[in-house]
């Protein structure tokens, strides 16, 4: 079998053969790997012959004049099309406004660039294509807080940390609204909260929130019902359950059981759709309509759910790749028939889909009623799982035979596996790029912004064929220009701020490429250091990315200055009792160099105060300083503790996504020392934007 075959085969459709790693290094992908990569693209490259037919057909589809059924352009930019039409071809442009442009290819077949921004209508010599004009850069931060120089800041939080009376077990919307009612109040232009895709309702196991079914619904168990149906509803629906105590013991307790409590949600979520259904509520039409709205894929959304209900109550695996064949088919006539079948429960499932979807409606209405000139920012993951629903509805879209991670580094000598699934390349271009288009028109939806979760994936992932180790893996390149100018539009188009989590090997060319759209970076104070420990100064910060002292996947910085994580990693045998000295070695050294750092503005370490709080005071009053226009205080850091939400490498011999605060969420900015951070913020921030006018 000819190696220069495979490699010419995985170069055309999308592969890097040759890559160079975190530490700088080139590196190749083994032969073996590509082969399996390859046939998880849907390329068989198992054989000789394979390839050789993998290699034709690719070949065919790229000579083909087929136009594809969307294309992307920027505003005011000409789009070559000589691939496809004969030079001045006459072209009518169906504008989003009703209006009709008609224009004329150039002598180059170029249609000129005279088209408004957004989705507009193309015919051209009898065939049509959408072109999705996009403006040049994402709403800013500037235009959002209305300040030419912006020095906004905000809040993170992990939603289900949250706590209200009355929850459940865990946080939800109407804790969410307490908070950003009380930050806004404080001056808070934002609230960054975690992910809310919607998991799996039959497996109450699964509960990471960078891992979900779908990444075009919510997460139903974080609804606040009682805010949208009325306290009366809520009430009966307890009784009728008899849920009251339970309920108030899962509410009790120091961390989050999420196979109960999710379990008690339901059971009221359930009680609440039968006195809705029964009875003729004034919002029957609301909910009607956003059924109508939803379209196909809620349907296939909610139809999934009801299949996995079945099959978890016959015992039968609820990842759909091993379901029969007619099953697999959403559009299958014997799914049909089980759609009319369980109606019912159907329902059900559309029903938590309004009530998630109305309670976040509420939630950023109230923030930006309070004053936040951006609100909720939501956080999109890098994938969903390939045996969830967006996989088992978006077949031809996303990736099921493979899974994203991470190649083996320093740090991850083995690489990392998520678990978890992304776009076809191919797929999306074959599709016009829909399953991309309505994934971020559901998660900017309700939301003045939105995190994109390891934001390289929009250039190229690192995919691994299911069953192999990370090591097995190669990266795969996206349509960058094309996914950019989507994102911008529809940024555009939501009025929304787009932030990109670039931490981690970024591939060259790709932080222009952000700058240039206006999305903002992260930069990460932990992080901000040279290998000598030197960390680095303000004016240094830049002023195209956010700051922030530390991330959910970090230790907090009370945690950090401790060594917190360093323990947490001993205690579970992560590291030897060599590397756990080094380590802590190093930190010493990391503490030292963040000290200094701290003592250049004479306003630190002066008051009379524990260590800890001078190094966390230091620290907010340090990144307000900073040129970013965007500052995000996580609230474990303002509230100065220890401990953090996810330890990366673990699964549950640490409590990840379980921990919770121990305040309510109207009250908890009224911590002494959350209080006062927020305020040197507040000042800080202030002063940073006197100092850049």
């Amino acid at each position: 079998m000819s190696d220069a075959q495979l490699e010419i085969l995985a170069s055309r459709a999308g592969l890097a053969v040759d890559w160079i790693d975190a530490n700088g290094r080139p590196q190749k992908v083994a032969p073996a790997a590509l082969r399996a990569v390859l046939t998880g693209l849907g390329h068989p490259a198992g054989s000789a012959q394979e390839i050789d037919a993998s290699l034709l057909e690719l070949q065919q589809k790229q000579q083909r004049k087929h136009l594809p059924p969307l294309m992307t352009v920027d505003v005011s930019a000409g789009l070559d099309l000589a691939h496809y039409f004969e030079p001045e071809t006459p072209c009518e442009i169906h504008l989003e406004d009703g209006a009709i442009l008609t224009l004329k290819l150039d002598a180059d077949a170029v249609l000129p660039g005279l088209i408004p921004v957004g989705y507009q209508e193309v015919s051209i010599a009898g065939q049509c294509f959408t072109l999705a004009v996009a403006p040049l850069q994402c709403h800013s931060v500037a235009a959002a807080v209305n300040n030419q120089t912006p020095r906004a800041w905000g809040l993170s939080v992990q939603l289900y940390s949250l706590r209200r009376p009355g929850d459940g077990g865990f946080g939800d919307m109407q804790a969410l609204e307490n908070l950003a009612r009380v930050a806004g109040e404080r001056g808070a232009d934002a609230l960054a909260i975690s992910p809310l895709h919607a998991m799996f309702s039959n497996d109450t196991q699964r509960y990471s929130p960078y891992s979900p079914s779908s990444r075009l619904f919510l997460n139903s168990l974080y609804a606040s019902p009682g805010e949208i149906l009325g306290e009366r509803a809520l009430r009966l629906a307890i009784d009728a359950t008899e849920l009251a105590d339970e309920l108030k013991q899962l509410e009790d307790q120091p961390l989050i059981d999420w196979p109960a409590a999710a379990k008690a949600k339901q059971q009221l979520l359930q009680a609440l759709y039968e006195g809705f259904s029964r009875g003729d509520h004034p919002l029957h039409e609301d909910f009607s309509s956003f059924r109508h709205c939803g379209g196909e894929a809620l349907e296939n959304h909610c139809r999934f759910e009801a299949l996995q209900q079945d099959c978890a109550a016959r015992g039968e695996s609820l990842d759909w790749r091993q379901w029969p064949a007619h099953w697999r088919n959403p559009r299958s006539a014997e799914l049909a028939a089980f759609a009319e079948q369980n109606a019912g429960r159907i329902g059900f499932y559309a029903f938590c889909q309004w009530l998630i979807a109305r309670s976040l409606q509420r939630a950023q209405t109230v923030a930006r009623s309070s004053g936040m000139g951006i609100g909720l920012i939501a956080d999109l993951a890098v994938g969903a799982d390939g045996g969830g629903s967006q996989a088992w509805g978006r077949q031809d879209e996303l990736l099921a035979a493979l899974t994203v991670g991470a190649p083996p580094d320093i740090l991850n000598r083995a690489g990392q596996g998520w678990g978890i699934s992304a776009f076809s390349p191919e797929g999306l271009i074959r599709n016009g790029f829909r399953a991309f288009i309505e994934m971020l028109r559901a998660n900017f939806a309700h939301s003045g912004g939105l995190r994109i979760d390891h934001v390289m994936g929009l250039q190229r992932l690192w995919v691994i064929p299911l069953g192999a180790p990370p090591s097995d893996g190669a990266y795969l390149y996206y349509p960058v220009d094309d996914l950019l100018r989507l994102l911008t539009l529809e940024s555009h188009r939501h009025q929304a701020i787009v932030l990109g989590e670039d931490l981690g090997t970024v591939p060259d060319g790709l932080r222009d490429k952000l700058i240039a759209r206006s999305i903002l970076g992260m930069r990460v104070l932990l992080f901000e250091q040279d290998h000598g420990a030197r960390f680095k100064p303000i004016l240094d910060w830049p002023d195209n990315a956010l700051a922030t002292t530390s991330t959910h996947d970090l230790p907090t910085l009370n945690g950090w200055w401790h060594g917190r994580d360093i323990e947490w990693n001993a205690r579970l045998g992560i590291v030897d009792g060599h590397g756990e000295q080094q380590w802590r070695e190093h930190r010493q050294r990391e503490r030292e160099g963040l000290r200094r750092a701290l003592s250049q503005d004479p306003q630190n370490f002066r008051e009379e105060a524990h260590e800890t709080d001078q190094v966390l005071d230091a620290s907010v009053r340090f990144l307000g300083h900073t040129r970013a226009p965007l500052v995000l205080l996580p609230l474990e850091d303002a509230l100065g503790i220890d401990e953090q939400a996810n330890l990366p490498g673990t699964i549950d011999s640490h409590p990840n996504w379980r921990r919770r605060f121990a305040d309510e969420s109207d009250v908890l900015l009224d911590d002494a020392d959350a209080a006062r951070r927020l305020e040197l913020l507040a000042c800080a921030r202030l002063q940073a934007a006197e100092r850049d006018q």
